[in-house]
């Protein structure tokens, strides 16, 4: 069964405007299935070619002349970073003969990663991030609770088993660490990789702190922050800034840094089950990643984001900028009933936020719990701001 991405109207629009659409995610994300299903809609012949497939990726040995010969097709490059000096020859091919909707690539990097070569598509394509499956995507196949501790990759949000579904994890992290991350040029080991993330785990949440990471691993510094670098290029990991500007206050310098899927972080700490999930000591991070995740996997680049902290102990989960204006303070809260904090109180007056919001599992619908201070779900956060952004005020 095709779930719709909430990204798919965006990008059939792009298609139409741009000759190149580049649409980057995680591998087993579902950008093949996705491509699969714009191909089917489009007016024109198409040819999809999987680089993964020595067949297909023998077709672009001399990718001049055959591109030339479909010149009058759709061409979709699967695995496009295997062949980063590609690049070259589609902005070559493409300012031949300008063609909107000319080549879709699907690609396990962003295009940092992608474009080794000095030679770049600039003014030629537009990328678009496909995340994990998000609530608002499969909420009506499952509540938030299945989603938190399954993650969004599709294939293991199918499996019922929690066993095969932490083998299909296991694999999956294996693959992205010993072949993918290699092939996009970070030298690494393995073993220490694996160790990086299994350590990244049991911080998530926390700042990051790259010396002490080192020590523990018995590596430099450098090489942990160049293996973060690569971690979060290649959309495993989120490193999220702190927000700063010349206040007179002491603000914290270091980024949070998170396992974005929670499918991933819930199987390198153990957890298989709700039940494990509110068991674990880790609960509180945990549901602040997946707000996190959820609120920024929603709202996408339309917006900024960042955490709040001063030396003195303030501190704000995350607040959402569009320009100049902070439109929101939000605090992930696993409980039922929450508080008014100090924390929320001075963020929103440091930062001149427009709303604050405790996020809490359980809420049907939003309700006031002081000035400009309000409690809501998951589900519901991100489509709020949203409304601030564009009408200045609550939706109803």
């Amino acid at each position: 069964m095709y779930i719709k991405r909430a990204i798919e109207d965006k990008l059939l629009l792009l298609l139409e405007n741009f000759p190149a659409l580049a649409i980057l995610g995680p591998r087993q994300v579902g950008k093949t299935t996705l491509a699969r299903e714009i191909q089917s809609g489009l007016t024109r012949e198409s040819i999809y070619l999987d680089l993964e497939n020595p067949v297909d990726a023998g077709a672009l040995d001399h990718p001049v002349e055959f591109l030339k010969n479909v010149a009058d097709k759709v061409v979709i490059i699967d695995e496009i970073q295997r062949k980063p000096d590609l690049f070259p020859v589609l902005r070559s091919i493409i300012d031949q003969n300008r063609v909107n909707g000319r080549f879709i690539l699907l690609g396990s990097a962003s295009p940092e990663l992608l474009y080794l070569s000095n030679e770049t598509l600039a003014g030629r394509i537009v990328h678009m991030e496909l995340t994990t499956f998000g609530h608002t995507e499969i909420g009506h196949l499952s509540d938030f609770r299945e989603h938190w501790v399954k993650g969004g990759f599709p294939e293991p949000f199918k499996i019922a088993n929690s066993d095969m579904r932490r083998e299909w994890l296991k694999a999956f992290l294996s693959a992205y660490i010993e072949r993918d991350l290699r092939l996009l040029g970070l030298g690494t080991s393995p073993a220490t990789l694996h160790r990086l993330m299994q350590m990244l785990s049991s911080q998530q949440g926390g700042l990051l702190n790259a010396s002490n990471l080192a020590k523990s691993l018995g590596v430099s510094s450098p090489t942990v922050s160049h293996s973060l670098s690569f971690f979060e290029r290649s959309f495993l990991v989120r490193l999220l800034l702190p927000w700063h500007s010349n206040m007179r206050k002491r603000l914290v310098k270091s980024p949070k840094v998170y396992i974005r899927d929670s499918g991933i972080v819930n199987y390198l700490l153990g957890i298989s089950s709700y039940e494990d999930l509110l068991r674990h000591p880790l609960l509180g991070n945990l549901w602040e990643g997946y707000i996190i995740e959820e609120v920024i996997n929603t709202l996408r680049d339309d917006y900024q984001y960042f955490f709040y902290r001063t030396a003195d102990g303030t501190e704000c989960d995350l607040v959402v900028f569009k320009g100049s204006r902070c439109l929101a303070a939000i605090d992930g809260k696993f409980t039922s009933n929450p508080k008014r904090t100090k924390s929320m109180a001075i963020t929103m007056k440091d930062l001149q936020a427009e709303k604050g919001f405790y996020v809490v599992p359980e809420c049907p619908e939003t309700y006031a719990i002081g000035e400009n201070q309000y409690i809501t779900s998951s589900w519901q956060i991100a489509e709020i701001i949203r409304s601030i952004a564009t009408t200045g005020i609550m939706p109803k």
